[in-house]
């Protein structure tokens, strides 16, 4: 019956990881209310329907505080349990910082620092008097190396990553888990929305597949690992070594990556 069914709330899922994540939510019995900011998130409605279950999609502004509140209370108002929380909402801006638009990159850091705090708090209040819950944040393998022309992006991620370890370590007693996902480069529209298309990462190529990305963090997130790379080997060797390279050559060998062509 529906209601008996589990509930969850992802963030950004018109398209790209948040809706590939959510299909495996669906596969696995869960009622899913899902956010985006654009009216595409009425088009997942339908997508995870299919699989049987409850969508319940709402558009919003997560740059705002007013549009991430708006959804809190919109996932509230279906007076079901929260169980799980996918915190996946993101967005980067590519090109040089000396000739970026100040707002957008001042946005970024609404939506990937600002919202993921706001929704996070919200969550974790939820969840802990239940004793029992489960978080899924969104960081990226960005979060391990300075990224030139993406150079508000990547410390945004950084941010997202030790925040969600951070969490993680206070919430221990509290049967409430949090996992952090670090995607490698993936085939979603990404890059493009970014403005980086003449770049190394606008060639699918050079992208991880969006499935196994998505499988990967959501396998961590049933088997409540602490922090997980996903994408190929490639990617999980790149993960490993930013541990120990210099931040210098790390940052040279992103910028080659990024800078507009």
């Amino acid at each position: 019956m529906a209601d008996e069914r589990p509930f969850v709330m992802i963030t950004g899922a018109s398209s790209g990881l948040g809706l590939e994540l959510a299909k495996l939510f669906a596969q696995d019995g869960y009622d899913i209310a899902i956010s985006g900011s654009s009216e595409r998130i009425f088009e997942a409605e339908t997508t995870i329907k299919s699989y049987g279950v409850q969508a319940y999609p709402l558009q919003a502004d997560a740059s705002t505080y007013e549009g991430v509140e708006a959804f809190w209370q919109f996932v509230k108002n279906k007076n079901k349990k929260l169980d799980a929380a996918v915190l996946n909402v993101g967005v980067s801006k590519g090109g040089s910082f000396l000739e970026n638009d100040l707002e957008k990159e001042l946005k970024l850091i609404d939506i990937n620092i600002r919202g993921t705090v706001h929704m996070a708090k919200r969550v974790v209040q939820d969840m802990v008097p239940n004793k029992e819950g489960n978080i899924l944040l969104v960081s990226s393998v960005s979060a391990t190396l300075p990224t030139p022309y993406e150079t508000v992006y990547g410390p945004s991620k950084a941010f997202g990553f030790m925040f969600a370890e951070a969490l993680r370590e206070e919430l221990k007693e509290t049967g409430v888990n949090v996992t952090a996902m670090l995607p490698g480069a993936t085939n979603t529209d990404f890059h493009h929305n970014a403005g980086m298309d003449s770049t190394y990462f606008g060639d699918e190529r050079n992208k991880n597949d969006k499935e196994l990305v998505a499988r990967q963090g959501y396998e961590a997130f049933k088997n409540k690992v602490d922090h997980v790379v996903c994408g190929d080997e490639a990617t999980k060797k790149e993960a490993e070594d930013n541990r120990t390279t210099p931040e210098e050559v790390k940052a040279a060998a992103h910028a080659k990556k990024a800078k507009p062509q």
